[in-house]
């Protein structure tokens, strides 16, 4: 198998070559050009040009990397007479090829290894097998190469990384499945690519396909996966079908078995190069059973495989779908990228045909606005919210099945495996409700979510079912789940869960530490959400929520009310007082986002602009967000863009004033390990992930605290951990989602399922109200507060630190009060197990935690969270504590209830980043906010390099101090220690410093709009395109990603000029990035006029200076074309006039400094 990261970097570079190729080809990009177009017009694209062109140049990439593994492949596995490549396995010779290369270009002298590399695949396009798989769709056709990417691409299969033989005894495909989930990081990324693993279509297949077989006979069964990726389904039910025919005829040519196999088997994919690997591997398969060795005398096997969108209806009676009614009505062909197979789509995505309906659709949302809708108008019955492609895949697979007769008999099998979000997230309350309840019938719902599966990292289920609505039996076969897999298996398919699934499916009420099956009633899925958890939790959320009320019922509905800014980095700024902004800083407040949520309290480490203070200019902020204005207004809302919904394009996609009319909150952070609820008292801003619970219009502090208390308990993280949606934790080396520590996975906390949430009828209000006030004093006590409240010196942090550990260690321990009380309010415990004054205690000494070190499990509890584990109740606490603690480990090993939930899944774990990192960052912090001072930056704006900075604050004992502190010594050299802290504290002036080549195209597409912007403001008509959001991968450090971030929003605090310092001083030269643009320009001309007459700098060390006024020159002119005391003209002016009279004398112009910026000019 070749390397996949060295087949990755051959598609990254061949991406690039066709950039160039397309760029140099009028006659391809206008070709192009109107293909968007169409595209556009048909609803199947949203995005601009230069980023749909981006996917269709990855996938004409992968396509000349593939066809060279294909030919590779036939070459070493003698499937073929001829040689075009070659490598290192013997029987195709890199040698040969090279001969056979050498001869050709010989007889064709203006020929190259492109057009030699064609000659291969015409080769393969002329054999009746391969026709298919290098038709006219394949981009190799439509794309060309440049000769030297052909010689470099042939090179790599033949004396490179990629010379590895292809060889295979059994001509097994699968290692094409590898490539098909990873050859392309673009595709992955796109489609979700994710290979079904054999034993999972296997035990999908045994509970849809040999069921169908029985009865509706073998002839009559058909199998699509309109999902089919690389195909493993399709070879899956290939070589079942063959099977059985085999077994039926044993006398009929196996070559007339195989087709008639192959005509039973369908898939279809929106990849094209998933379709390409697909009818691949299905050739082969059928090569392999019929015994064939050559291509040549292979028949054109009847391989039903096919490129294109499945969720589309390609029938011309509903293709008005894909926005061309006039096509419709007229009975033309709707609109088909190239690369899609439209001859074919319309039979094989036939609705109410497949005996057989298999597959694995992607888990993701959309992200083109144009796709989004456009499913959404399809599957209006199911798409909700924001859903993901597992709602419309769910019903396009029962829609591609037979359907029931009248009598319910008759109808097609459907099997899947998917992701279970839909299950508890709101996006899936329209599918279960209204499809799955009364449209189809589901016969198995598999909880997997606890399965090693390698490839899902998000958790899944498999559902298997019917399309009929007529007579459905009463019960439904469940699943569910008890605990994930402890430990990384061997083998995925001898994984503890999965054989556990496999073992207990077809017996209903069998237990297992893994899962219990039953036969659940068919009402018990009717209604959003599905729990599908066993081992006792579901008798557990029934006596809870027979112990009191809903929430719903005492609170101010509905729960939520959080902004949704629909572009957060464009309003988000850093806490910071030094910010260069057209707004009044008046406007920018805390936003509290679930993240900083945490055990009592929030540390809110962002600021965002909130339009809504009336007292306030709102002109101020239009301006400062100006660079973002279209995409701003063009956030998509339920009527249309935002003025569509009546709103300014400046405000946020979504604000509920009624949050904000009185001061005090409940906010909660939406995703988390465990519950995180918190008491706000006004002044922030909550996001979407720190939704807020209010109460109704004259509560009391009081009254937040007796809810406070519950929300924060064991028993309610219990609670909401049964009917919220699982998100998952990490995934390992295979992509496998990690089971082995349960209370890391993070689960979403919605307000429609907290207002169900059950209450007692007392409530803990002591030690909630204790709980909040000792809150409040630790976050008073950290290394931040030490610092924001004067200088942070080694005594101030000493005695706060102190202090710090003790109001947690209380914290601590009567969070441990609380929870055993709550048990006693829910009546999960008769006896009243809390004590009134506990002694602080440390992690590690809670009753489950001796439970859990004693029982003998395998945990990382412990070492994760940096606790001592102890073995029994510490012989140093009072002995009624001690008492109680060992009867605490009683009850938590006799009651099951409580025994359920005194688990680490359920209990608060306390987990801080620890006081070191704490105090390092907030002493960093406090030095570089002392760098920004404005002593330091004030005057005639100029830059300073590191060493004069070092200079300027030499003197600055409190300075000296404090990084003393911060570096742990008082050994350093000042100046280099300076350069260390502001390191990642810069942003260059340049773009070409600031992006990688990705970035720089991105760039150009955001100078395009602003353009368009300007023209707009001047009052022309223009139409403007959103251009794409920037990625880590797009910023030359992951520093300047972090400084700027999707929108490319200044964030840093310095500006850096790289290679600008003086000839005589070889530190950093940094300007400060609280400057505006007038004063970047008159530090920039400051530098440059020095450069020149000081230190008589050449051409090429001054015109990368005048590309940075360039740089700034469009914002002078929208910002400063006014007069101004200190110039003689407009400031605009001036430094255009600048600009050109210092390129006149360099003998340069600007398109050199255009060079120099690196950034291509747009139409």
């Amino acid at each position: 198998m070749v390397e996949l990261k060295a087949l990755q970097a051959q598609v990254k570079s061949l991406v690039e070559d066709l950039r160039r190729q397309v760029a140099e080809t009028p006659v391809l990009r206008a070709e192009l050009r109107q293909e968007h177009e169409r595209a556009k017009d048909a609803e199947r694209v949203g995005a601009s040009f230069e980023t749909w062109l981006e996917g269709v140049l990855d996938q004409a990439a992968v396509a000349w990397v593939l066809g060279c593994v294909f030919v590779r492949f036939c070459e070493d596995n003698m499937l073929v007479d001829g040689l075009w490549l070659g490598g290192g396995d013997p029987a195709a010779p890199a040698e040969r090829g090279v001969q056979h290369r050498q001869a050709y270009l010989i007889a064709n002298p203006r020929h190259n290894d492109r057009h030699w590399l064609r000659e291969a695949f015409t080769y393969l396009a002329e054999l009746r097998a391969t026709g298919k798989i290098f038709d006219r769709h394949n981009p190799v056709w439509r794309f060309d190469i440049s000769g030297p990417a052909a010689e470099e691409l042939s090179d790599f299969f033949r004396r490179g990384v990629g010379r590895e033989s292809l060889r295979r005894d059994d001509l097994d495909t699968r290692f094409l499945g590898d490539l098909y989930q990873d050859l392309s990081t673009h595709a992955k990324k796109t489609y979700a690519l994710l290979q079904t693993p054999e034993f999972v279509e296997e035990f999908i297949l045994d509970r849809t396909f040999e069921p169908a077989v029985q009865e509706f006979g073998l002839p009559a069964t058909s199998v699509i996966d309109p999902t089919c990726g690389s195909g493993h389904f399709l070879l899956g039910a290939f070589h079942r079908l063959l099977r059985k025919w085999r077994d039926r005829e044993p006398a009929t040519d196996i070559r007339v078995l195989a087709e008639r196999a192959l005509g039973q088997v369908t898939g279809v994919d929106i990849n094209p190069f998933a379709v390409a690997i697909a009818r691949f591997r299905l050739l082969i398969g059928a090569m392999k059973v019929c015994d064939l060795d050559r291509l040549e005398r292979t028949p054109a096997f009847p391989v039903r495989v096919a490129t294109g969108d499945s969720l589309l209806p390609w029938e011309p009676e509903r293709s008005r779908a894909q926005g061309d009614l006039l096509a419709a009505i007229e009975g033309r062909e709707v609109f088909a990228y190239e690369s899609e197979d439209a001859d074919l789509l319309q039979d094989y995505l036939a609705e109410n045909k497949y005996t057989v309906v298999v597959g694995n659709p992607p888990y993701i949302t959309v992200a083109d606005p144009a796709r989004n809708k456009l499913y959404r108008s399809i599957y209006p019955t199911v798409c909700h919210r924001q859903y993901a492609l597992t709602v419309p895949f769910a019903k396009r697979f029962f829609d591609l099945a037979k359907r029931s007769d009248e009598h319910g008999e008759g109808a097609g099998y459907v099997g899947q495996i998917t992701g279970n979000g839909f299950m508890k997230r709101e996006f899936g309350k329209k599918l279960i409700e209204d499809y799955f309840a009364h449209e189809v019938e589901l016969t198995e719902v598999i909880d997997t979510s606890g399965a090693y599966i390698p490839g899902h990292g998000t958790p899944t289920v498999i559902l298997v079912g019917r399309t009929n609505k007529r007579r459905r039996p009463a019960s439904i076969r469940a699943v569910l789940g008890v605990r994930g897999e402890p430990s990384t298996p061997d083998s995925a398919s001898d994984g503890l869960v999965w054989q556990a699934i496999a073992r207990q499916i077809d017996w209903p009420g069998s237990d297992s530490d893994w899962v219990s099956v039953v036969d659940l009633s068919r009402k018990q899925l009717v209604m959003h959400p599905w729990s599908l958890s066993g081992g006792g939790a579901s008798d557990l959320v029934s006596v809870t929520e027979a112990a009191g009320t809903a929430m719903a019922q005492v609170i101010d509905l509905p729960v939520g009310r959080a902004i949704r800014a629909g572009a957060d980095e464009a309003f988000m700024r850093p806490m910071r007082r030094k910010l260069r902004s057209f707004a009044d800083q008046r406007a920018l407040r805390p936003l509290v986002i679930g993240e900083v949520a945490r055990d009592w309290s929030t540390a809110p480490e962002d600021a965002i602009w909130y339009p809504y203070d009336s007292s306030l200019d709102s002109r101020g902020l239009a301006d400062e967000l100006w660079p973002w204005r279209e995409l701003l207004a063009k956030r998509r809302t339920f009527q249309g863009n935002m003025a569509d919904a009546g709103l300014v394009w400046w405000e946020y996609h979504q604000h509920t004033a009624s949050a904000y009319r009185t001061p005090l909150s409940i906010a909660f952070a939406f995703v988390a390990t465990h519950n995180h609820f918190v008491l706000d008292r006004g002044g922030k801003v909550f996001k979407q992930s720190a939704p807020v619970i209010k109460l109704p219009e004259g509560a009391t502090e009081d009254d937040h605290l007796r809810l406070l208390g519950v929300l924060n308990s064991s028993t309610a993280c219990f609670w909401l951990k049964q009917v919220s949606h699982n998100k998952g934790s990490t995934v390992d080396q295979r992509g496998a989602r990690q089971t082995t520590v349960a209370w890391e996975n993070f689960f979403e906390f919605t307000g429609t399922k907290l207002q169900e949430f059950p209450l007692p009828e007392a409530y803990p209000l002591g030690r909630a109200r204790e709980l909040d006030g000792l809150a409040q004093r630790l976050a008073s006590l950290t290394p931040a507060a030490v610092a924001a409240s004067g200088v942070p010196t080694r005594q101030r942090l000493a005695e706060a630190e102190a202090e710090y550990r003790s109001v947690r260690a209380r914290m601590i321990a009567l969070q441990e009060e609380l929870d055993w009380e709550v048990y006693q309010l829910y009546g999960l415990s008769d006896e009243d197990l809390t004590c009134a004054n506990p002694p602080e205690i440390a992690l590690g000494e809670r009753a489950f935690e001796i439970v859990l070190h004693t029982s003998g499990a395998q945990t990382e509890w412990f070492n994760r969270h940096g606790s001592k584990p102890i073995d029994r109740a510490q012989p140093d606490w009072p002995a009624e504590y001690r008492t109680l603690v060992e009867r605490r480990i009683a009850v938590i090993g006799s009651n099951r209830h409580i025994g359920l939930i005194e688990r680490p899944e359920c209990k608060r774990r306390w987990s801080t980043e620890g006081w070191e990192k704490m105090q390092s960052a907030a002493l960093r912090a406090w030095l570089l906010d002392r760098l920004e001072a404005p002593e330091l930056w004030g005057g005639q704006p100029a830059p300073l390099s590191v060493a004069q900075l070092a200079d300027r604050v030499g003197g600055d004992q409190d300075f000296r101090a404090v990084l003393e502190l911060w570096v742990g010594h008082d050994n350093f050299e000042l100046a280099k220690t300076i350069g260390l802290l502001v390191a990642d504290e810069h942003v260059p002036y340049l773009p070409a410093q600031r992006h990688k080549p990705a970035g720089l195209r991105k760039r150009a597409q955001w100078e395009r709009t602003w353009a368009l912007q300007r023209r707009e403001d001047a009052g022309e008509q223009v139409e403007i395109e959103v251009p794409p959001k920037y990625t880590s991968a797009d910023f030359a450090r992951p520093s300047y990603w972090r400084a700027r971030g999707k929108l490319d929003v200044p964030k840093e605090r310095f500006i850096s000029y790289p290679q600008a310092g003086r000839d005589s001083d070889g530190s950093e030269l940094l300007g400060w990035a609280g400057w505006d643009h007038l004063a970047q320009a008159r530090a920039l001309a400051t530098v440059y006029l020095d450069r020149k007459t000081q230190e008589a700098w050449p051409a090429h060390r001054l015109l990368p200076l005048l590309a940075g006024l360039v740089e700034i020159e469009p914002w002078l002119h929208q910002w400063h074309s006014g007069e101004h005391p200190a110039f003689p003209m407009p400031p605009a002016e001036f430094f255009t006039d600048f600009i050109n009279t210092e390129l006149a004398q360099l003998s340069s112009d600007r398109s050199a400094l255009t060079l120099l910026r690196g950034v291509p000019e747009l139409r």
